[in-house]
């Protein structure tokens, strides 16, 4: 089996270097350190969370009871929908039918003033 060395490009020379390993891999198994590392963040982590929380009810406080959408979106169940009586959407849609004339009315004026 032949063995071919990698070339590595320095300041346009081209430099043979060393292979370390022919193929081998070390053993991977849980390193000790890696473990302690994780864990440290876990805690840091926790931490900031514990802060980020005493802003929230800070912030809560604030509003003194207030609730707003950010708040609800904590995984609470949704808002229920509103009911509207029958009278009440007749009362909503005649009214947004006027404003839809005004417009109209309007936009007629201003396109006969133009022309």
């Amino acid at each position: 089996m032949e063995l071919q060395i990698p070339y590595l490009m320095i300041a346009s020379k081209i430099v043979p270097h060393d292979i370390v390993t022919l193929g081998e891999l070390m053993a991977r198994g849980r390193n000790v350190d890696d473990a302690k590392t994780l864990e440290m963040a876990l805690v840091g982590f926790e931490i900031e969370k514990q802060k980020i929380e005493a802003n929230i009810r800070a912030l809560q406080a604030r509003l003194k009871g207030k609730r707003t959408a950010v708040a609800s979106a904590s995984g609470s169940a949704p808002a229920a929908r509103r009911v509207l009586s029958p009278a009440a959407r007749k009362r909503i849609a005649m009214a947004q039918k006027k404003r839809w004339a005004e417009h109209r009315k309007r936009a007629a004026q201003a396109a006969k003033q133009e022309a």
